[in-house]
């Protein structure tokens, strides 16, 4: 999968990162199918936010009645590893829902996206590059 994101986006995402080290920020990412066009920087209301993230069901809420306004959609959600982990952690794994929104993982500057999947058993033939059996690697392309 393909999606492409706008250099601004690139950018809010990594000064969210830079200032809710060392917990983990998190927030939503809107635009349309394939294209992210804007995020929405929540609060993290996890109990651990140094090494979890809960999005602020509030800004959930209103982001979603907000883009559906606007002829858009929530395409996805992200949040940072401070610890410096592009991929996707266990953690993350057992909370993955496969529902076909996106996951993007900030760490040390970086970028990336995933893709939730069915659970996959180590030895699936069809695994191809998937982390933990739940998430496969999904190509950024500056729009």
């Amino acid at each position: 999968m393909i999606i492409r994101i706008s250099s601004g986006v690139f950018e809010s995402l990594q000064t969210e990162a830079q200032k809710a080290h060392p917990h983990e920020c998190c927030g939503l990412v809107t635009g349309k199918p394939g294209l992210i066009e804007a995020v929405v920087p929540a609060r993290n209301v996890s109990p651990h936010p140094a090494t979890s993230f809960e999005i602020d069901p509030g800004t959930l809420m209103r982001t979603q009645r907000d883009v559906r306004a606007e002829q858009r959609h929530v395409i996805g959600h992200y949040h940072s590893h401070p610890n410096g982990s592009a991929e996707p952690s266990p953690r993350d794994a057992a909370r993955a829902v496969h529902n076909g929104q996106l996951w993007l993982i900030l760490a040390d500057g970086a970028v990336t996206g995933w893709e939730v999947v069915g659970q996959r058993e180590a030895d699936d033939p069809r695994d191809d590059g998937c982390v933990h059996g739940r998430f496969l690697p999904v190509q950024l392309l500056s729009a």
